[in-house]
C-alpha cells in the first residue's frame, strides 16, 4: 500500500469512527418508546449492513407526541421572540460544533459522500439561525380605522401544532427548514423522518434537547410512514402539515388533511429542464449541467432531468458533457474523492435502469454508463443519453438517479414549450449571454424557481417551492415562517 492509500484509509476510518460515536450518542439518549414492541432496522446503503434499529412507535407514538406538543404550545408561544431565538441559537451552535459527527452519521445511513453531507449539515444549521432571527421580525400591522372610535390591528398568531414529514435524500436540511420556521413562529413540531434515515433526525432531536428546547416543542417519531402519517394527518390537534417528497404521496396527504381542514405545505417532484442556448458560456454551461444533474447522485428534486441544448452546439456539448460525467467517481461515501454514492433503494436503482433501457430501445444513444460498477449493490454509473425524444419515459418521469437526458432544440419558442410540457414546476435552469433573454425568459417558464447562468440557487434567505404539481407554499426566506402564522384581526372600541 502506498503512502497516499494509507492517508485515504485513515480519512475513511476517521469519518467512520465519527459516525459511530454520533450513532452511539443518539442511541443512548433516545427517548423513544417502541409502541408496537417492534423495531425497524436501518441499513448502510453502500454495504447493506444493519447499522442500528429504531423503535416502530406507531400511532401510539404520534398520539403521545401530539399530546406533549399541545401541552407545550401555550408556554412556547408565550415566550418573547428573543427568548425563543436564544434557545434556537444554542441549537444552531450545537449543530455546528457536532458537524463532523452529524455528517458522518448521514453518510453512514444515507450514502452521500461525506463532503456533501458536511455541506448539508451547514445548510441545515443555516435555517435555524435564519429563523431564530426572523422570529424577531413578525410585526403586527395597524389598520387606519374606517369606523369612528375604533382602533384596528392584525396580530400574528402561531397556527398551532405542526407536523413535519421529511425525506431520506436531505434528512437534516429538510427537517430544520420546516421545524425552525414553525418553532420561530411559536409552534411545536412533531416530525416523521423517513425510515431509511431516522438517525439524522434523531441526532437533531438529541441536540435540541441539549440546547434547552422544552419538552414537547420538538419531537421525532419513528416507524412506518403509512401508519404515522395517517395518524398525524387525521389528528384534530395538528393544525398544519408540511411534507417533502413525491407528488403521488403529496396528493394523498392533502386529501387526508382535508377532513380536518389543516393548512398543508407541499414540496414535491421536480423533473427540471436545463436549457443551454447557443450564446451561452459553453464551459460554464457544461459544468453547471454536471452539477445540476449529478448532485446527490441525481436523487434530488432539483436535479436536471431534461437537458435541452441548441442544435448548433449540441454534438460538441454532448461530447464535452460526457467527458465530465466519466470523471465522476462512484463509491462508498466515506471514500476519498468519491462524487456519487449509492442509490437509496432498489426501486431507485430499477428506475434508473429502466429509463436507460427504455431510451436506448427507442433510439437514444448511450454515451456512457448505463450499468452498475464493480461494486454492484445499489451503485449505478453516471449515465449520459443523447438524442432523447418525447416518447421516452425519461422525458416525462422524474428519474431520481444519475442518468442525464440530452435533447437538441432549434429555437426559443420550441424549447420553452417543451420545458413547460410537464405536470411539474419546481425549478428550471437556463444558460445564455443574451441580456434581453436573461430578463424575459424566467416569466415564460412555469416554475417556482428559475436559475439563470448558475446551478446553485438554494439557501435560507430564498423562497423554495414550486407551482403546478410540484407543490404549494414556500420554505425558507421571510415567506417560510408565514406558513405557520395565522393573522388575527383585532378591533377595539376606544
Amino acid at each position: 500500500m502506498n503512502h497516499s492509500s494509507q492517508i485515504d484509509l485513515l480519512l475513511d476510518d476517521s469519518a467512520k469512527a465519527a459516525a459511530q460515536v454520533m450513532l452511539d450518542r443518539v442511541v443512548s439518549s433516545t427517548r423513544q418508546q417502541a409502541g408496537s414492541g417492534t423495531v425497524i432496522d436501518v441499513h448502510n446503503p453502500s454495504t447493506g449492513e444493519v447499522i442500528g434499529s429504531v423503535a416502530n412507535e406507531g400511532a401510539k407514538g404520534i398520539e403521545e407526541a401530539v399530546e406533549q406538543a399541545s401541552q407545550a404550545l401555550r408556554s412556547w408561544s408565550a415566550l418573547l421572540p428573543r427568548e425563543r431565538s436564544a434557545i434556537m441559537m444554542r441549537w444552531h451552535r450545537l449543530i455546528q460544533e457536532n458537524a463532523d459527527g452529524l455528517a458522518a452519521l448521514m453518510t453512514l445511513e444515507q450514502g452521500k459522500p461525506v463532503d456533501d453531507a458536511k455541506g448539508e449539515i451547514a445548510y441545515a444549521a443555516s435555517f435555524i439561525e435564519w429563523y431564530a432571527e426572523e422570529g424577531n421580525r413578525l410585526y403586527a400591522d395597524t389598520i387606519p380605522s374606517h369606523l369612528p372610535g375604533k382602533s384596528m390591528k392584525v396580530a400574528q398568531q402561531p397556527v398551532g401544532v405542526v407536523g413535519a414529514i421529511t425525506p431520506w435524500n436531505f434528512p437534516s436540511a429538510m427537517l430544520t427548514r420546516k421545524a425552525a420556521a414553525a418553532m420561530a413562529a411559536g409552534c411545536p413540531v412533531v416530525s416523521i423522518p423517513s425510515k431509511v434515515t431516522p438517525f439524522s433526525a434523531l441526532a437533531l432531536d438529541m441536540l435540541a434537547r441539549e440546547a434547552g428546547v422544552p419538552e414537547g416543542v420538538f419531537r421525532v417519531v419513528t416507524g412506518h410512514a403509512r401508519v404515522l402519517v395517517s395518524e398525524l394527518c387525521s389528528h384534530t390537534a395538528v393544525r398544519a402539515v408540511s411534507y417533502t417528497g413525491s407528488t403521488e404521496v403529496g396528493r394523498n396527504i392533502m386529501e387526508q388533511c382535508s377532513a380536518t381542514v389543516k393548512r398543508v405545505s407541499l414540496e414535491l417532484g421536480g423533473h427540471a429542464p436545463f436549457i443551454v442556448f447557443s450564446d451561452a458560456d459553453f464551459e460554464a454551461a457544461v459544468q453547471g449541467a454536471i452539477a445540476a444533474k449529478y448532485q446527490t447522485g441525481g436523487q434530488d428534486c432539483l436535479a436536471a432531468n431534461r437537458i435541452y441544448v441548441a442544435r448548433c452546439i449540441y454534438d460538441q456539448f454532448a461530447t464535452r458533457f460526457t467527458e465530465e460525467a466519466q470523471k465522476l467517481v462512484v463509491g462508498d461515501g466515506f471514500g476519498e474523492g468519491v462524487n456519487i454514492g449509492p442509490l437509496a433503494s432498489n426501486p431507485n436503482l430499477r428506475k434508473s435502469m429502466e429509463h436507460v433501457e427504455d431510451a436506448v430501445a427507442k433510439g437514444a444513444r448511450l454515451m456512457c454508463g448505463g450499468n452498475q460498477p464493480v461494486q454492484g449493490g445499489l451503485f449505478f454509473t453516471p449515465t449520459v443519453l443523447a438524442d432523447v425524444t418525447p416518447n421516452m419515459r425519461i422525458t416525462y418521469e422524474e428519474t431520481f438517479g444519475p442518468v442525464a437526458a440530452l435533447i437538441p432544440f432549434d429555437d426559443e419558442e420550441t424549447v420553452i414549450k417543451a420545458a413547460n410540457d410537464t405536470e411539474y414546476g419546481l425549478v428550471a435552469y437556463a444558460y445564455t449571454s443574451d441580456v434581453t433573454r436573461v430578463q424575459t425568459l424566467p416569466s415564460k417558464l412555469e416554475y417556482g424557481m428559475v436559475a439563470v447562468n448558475t446551478a446553485k440557487l438554494t439557501g435560507a434567505p430564498i423562497p423554495f417551492g414550486g407551482v403546478k404539481q410540484s407543490g404549494n407554499g414556500r420554505e425558507g426566506s421571510r415567506l417560510g415562517i408565514l406558513e405557520y402564522i395565522e393573522p388575527q384581526y383585532v378591533c377595539i372600541q376606544a
